[in-house]
């Protein structure tokens, strides 16, 4: 049996050798306890760390929509307050025109307080087309201005939707433009506000009378914008809510796959702690003799 020549040099490189393997060992598990991820390159697993990869860029998709849900609820919450207030203002101009459809019961004075309440709507009703979501119009479309209408109450916005991502293919329109409100340029409610004031003022009364109809139109129209803004929401909310949903499952799967157990990886650390302090009082003993120590 022939046994192998064992020189010092051959002992200190062994030993060197495995000191640095437990230090990698050790080094990697500190960097799973740091990161909080058992794959940290893609060498250190190609198949989950495919896996891993696509899952973080769902979850970054569904946060995504969550926050693009949260944007449209924000546009759709303003316009629908604002459409309430003008759905308030119309419903008092009607009772308005009501009251002034009795002309043999009023006098001048009380036809003309009349007209001019009418007309502090018909103003009041142009600040609200104007109401502003971070500093865009609601009802002004798609116009890069910060007015949907000008005094005159002529609509001065852009047609065009304005859309938000909330799933996976969904789109959901959260703007309502001015016109689809307000009425078309030149039969705007402004205009129909205007000719029942006039028409108060002169004693009108079949004018009255058509003012109180198309009051009435319009309130009816703005109860349908409603109606339709109320759909949306609850489109939104429901999109928001799976969105949510899939960033906590998504989540969950991606700590299946790459995410770290701290309570094992703790014990693990510790085990390869004590490992490497034997390693290194074995390799103190193996390499400390020298050729002075024979000497002595």
């Amino acid at each position: 049996m022939t046994i192998g020549r064992v020189t010092q040099g051959m002992l200190s490189q062994r030993a060197v050798g495995g000191l640095q393997t437990n230090l990698a060992r050790l080094a990697e598990i500190q960097e799973k306890l740091s990161t909080g991820r058992s794959i940290n390159r893609a060498s250190d697993s190609p198949t989950d760390s495919t896996a891993a990869m696509r899952l973080t860029s769902a979850v970054g998709d569904a946060k995504q929509h969550s926050r693009n849900a949260a944007d449209a609820l924000g546009w759709l919450g303003i316009t629908d307050t604002a459409l309430q207030s003008v759905s308030a203002q119309l419903r008092r101009a009607s009772d308005l025109a009501i009251q002034g459809g009795n002309a043999g019961a009023l006098s001048a004075d009380s036809r003309e307080a009349i007209a001019v309440e009418l007309e502090q709507i018909r103003d009041g009703l142009i600040g609200v087309a104007n109401t502003q979501y971070l500093d865009r119009p609601v009802f002004g479309g798609i116009t890069a201005g910060s007015a949907a209408y000008d005094a005159s109450g002529a609509f001065v916005g852009e047609a065009g939707a304005v859309n938000r991502t909330v799933g996976a293919g969904a789109q959901v329109r959260v703007d309502v433009l001015g016109p689809e409100v307000f009425g078309p340029a030149g039969d705007t409610v402004f205009d129909r506000l205007t000719a029942l004031a006039g028409a108060l003022r002169s004693g009108d009364t079949a004018g009255v009378r058509t003012g109180m109809d198309e009051v009435k139109a319009s309130l009816g129209r703005v109860t349908g914008a409603l109606a339709e803004v109320g759909t949306r929401t609850n489109r939104v909310e429901s999109a928001q809510r799976r969105a949510d949903d899939a960033v906590i499952t998504l989540g969950s799967a991606f700590k299946d796959v790459a995410g770290v157990d701290i309570a094992a990886t703790v014990v693990d650390l510790q085990m390869q702690e004590v490992a490497y302090q034997a390693a290194l009082g074995a390799a103190a003993r193996v390499i400390q003799p020298s050729l002075m120590d024979f000497l002595r």
